[in-house]
């Protein structure tokens, strides 16, 4: 013979289970929570290094880099071309904007694969390229990047073995960025035998052998010997 669960037992038993459900469903998610990454933050980073081409193509692709867009920076007239930009002034530079995962490289990473691309002596343009709108800049956006980008020139001074004022990296607050025509966007790789071409001509990468060592173009740690 069944018996059938008086009302207070079979209220007392519901109780408990849903009372055990609860626990394992709580455990399950506290699981899952602790099995998942950490969601990382995108920032973005704006640079100007001479000729766009080069810079876009020599950063985007670092480990941790998500795309790299060329464009314009710097100057007061908006939406700017770039005719009117490489005829002076606008007051503009040609910029790289770098968005990257703070989970696999860092702003300061990012800086120092900047410097070694860069001739950071020279104030008046890059390589073969001359002028105002050629001129390297780093645009940091709020204090933290401000602060980097400080730490990052003399940390670049001590690697070169010069004063901190020989280094003609300008730090000028970011406004707005500006993409460029979609014709320069991935030049590198759309327009490959040119690139190739004017990059050799224009003794970009001769000229950071020779002021970074075995340093150019990478994003090693800091370092004294070159």
């Amino acid at each position: 013979m069944r018996l059938v669960p008086r009302p207070a037992r079979l209220g007392a038993l519901l109780r408990d289970r849903w009372r055990r459900w609860c626990g394992l469903a709580l455990g399950l998610l506290l699981l899952t929570a602790l099995a998942a990454p950490a969601q990382a933050a995108v920032e973005e980073a704006v640079l100007a290094g001479g000729c766009f081409w080069c810079l876009e193509h020599d950063l985007e692709h670092l480990p941790g880099v998500l795309d790299a867009v060329s464009g314009y920076s710097g100057g007061s007239l908006a939406n700017p071309t770039y005719r009117q930009v490489s005829a002076g002034g606008t007051g503009h530079q040609e910029v790289v904007r770098v968005r990257f995962d703070t989970a696999r490289i860092s702003y300061p990473t990012l800086l120092r694969a900047y410097w070694r691309n860069v001739d950071a002596l020279d104030g008046g343009g890059q390589f073969c390229d001359r002028g105002n709108s050629y001129r390297p800049v780093i645009f940091p956006k709020g204090e933290q990047q401000t602060a980097q980008a400080r730490e990052s020139l003399q940390a670049a001074a001590r690697e070169l073995g010069r004063p901190a004022a020989a280094l003609k990296v300008a730090i000028k607050p970011l406004q707005t960025f500006w993409p460029a025509e979609a014709y320069h966007q991935n030049y590198a790789e759309t327009n490959a035998v040119k690139y190739r071409y004017y990059r050799w001509a224009c003794g970009r990468d001769r000229r950071l052998d020779e002021l970074w060592g075995s340093r150019a173009r990478t994003s090693r740690s800091w370092g004294p010997d070159r």
